[in-house]
């Protein structure tokens, strides 16, 4: 009987580990070109953040501080912006409507402000509405402190989840040995807010003495990528790594993600960060690249215009310049293509209202992909 219950835990552990392979050693192929490129909007320079208006005009954020206005084929710089601090990978950066936009007007935007205690910048959420090209009623919900002069790690994404819970991300601003892991810092995190800013009383830490109770996840490295599963409702998001490691996982509450203690990176000198790659109580990634892609932007594919993509989940490349193409079994990657190879540098991919993909290219503008 021994013997049996020994060959069944080697078994187990066996299949374990083969499904780990699995899921992480999926080749990448390039997907055979069914569509053309198109360019959308030109002529921008960091394009960070995108939505869309009722009317089907585009806001645009560009990292240097300017929120673009983009209708008929023209851009207006709206007014009234906050000053940024538009320093290394901060600035100017994601923009989310409220689910109920059309009723309440409400628009969510992040940035790297230099407000609060502390040299140089932190990321910021505020929301604001939209009148005659101007930002009127700007409410700050969040800020995070203390400032820092390190360029790195701002975030920053914002989602709603299906019951109005605005999430938002933010990096640990280059400070891995202190912030990921310590709730009671900002900065390596996931936060979590009902849509006025005030914080949910079921969050995590919420009565935890001294935490950020805004905190909803912690142990993330840089989030740039965040997006609403269309069918499940639950929030993915995907993270860069040092040099491999970038992660995809599925925000869950009060979720540790492990860096610094886990990663399945190195540090860019080549040097190990750590042995290890799991821990008990540390969340694992649904799947990690190595070598590093340098993930940002996130979406999944919806409506009909891509019959043959529908579902799958879209993550943008600033490394090699492509969006990447993930078929999902459930949680699980089962397969990865290439598509938009050699666009630019992804800085956001999203789906429009008109059901077309867009991607926005560092240096150049917004591009759609055209069903043929």
């Amino acid at each position: 009987m021994k013997h049996h219950f020994t060959f069944l835990i080697l078994l187990i552990v066996s299949v374990s580990c083969a499904q780990q392979k699995k899921k992480n050693d999926v080749a990448l192929t390039i997907e055979p070109q069914s569509y053309k490129i198109e360019e959308a909007v030109k002529d921008l320079n960091n394009p960070w953040g995108m939505t869309w208006l009722p009317d089907g005009s585009m806001l645009i954020t560009e990292k240097d501080g300017r929120l673009i206005h983009f209708k008929n084929g023209e851009k207006t710089e709206i007014a009234n912006v906050p000053a940024v601090y538009n320093s290394g990978q901060g600035g100017l950066l994601d923009i989310e409507l409220h689910p109920n936009y059309k009723e309440n007007g409400w628009i969510y935007i992040t940035y790297a402000s230099e407000e609060g205690p502390g040299k140089g910048g932190h990321t910021a959420l505020i929301r604001c509405k939209l009148e005659n090209n101007s930002l009127t009623s700007i409410e700050k919900l969040y800020k995070a402190e203390p400032n820092t002069t390190a360029g790195q790690h701002f975030g920053s994404r914002i989602e709603f989840d299906n019951d109005g819970f605005l999430y938002f991300s933010i990096g640990e601003r280059g400070e891995r040995e202190i912030n990921p892991q310590d709730i009671t810092r900002d900065g390596g995190k996931i936060y979590r807010l009902n849509d006025d800013g005030s914080i949910p009383a079921d969050n995590p830490f919420y009565n935890e003495p001294n935490a950020k109770k805004a905190i909803y996840t912690y142990g993330n490295r840089n989030p740039q990528g965040m997006a609403k599963h269309p069918e499940t409702g639950k929030i993915w998001m995907h993270e860069h790594g040092p040099k491999g490691g970038d992660e995809i996982n599925i925000v869950k509450k009060g979720a540790n993600y492990g860096w610094v203690t886990v990663t399945y990176g190195v540090n860019y000198s080549g040097t190990k960060i750590t042995d290890e790659t799991t821990k008990p109580g540390i969340e694992p990634p649904i799947y990690y690249w190595v070598p590093s892609i340098a993930p940002c932007g996130m979406a999944f594919v919806t409506g009909n215009k891509y019959p043959q993509w529908k579902g799958k989940l879209l993550v943008g490349s600033l490394k090699f310049s492509y969006v990447e193409l993930l078929t999902l079994e459930g949680e699980i990657v089962t397969n990865r293509e290439k598509i938009a190879q050699d666009i630019g540098r992804v800085r956001n991919v999203k789906m429009g209202p008109d059901g077309l993909i867009y991607i926005a290219v560092e240096g150049q503008g917004i591009f759609r992909l055209i069903p043929e």
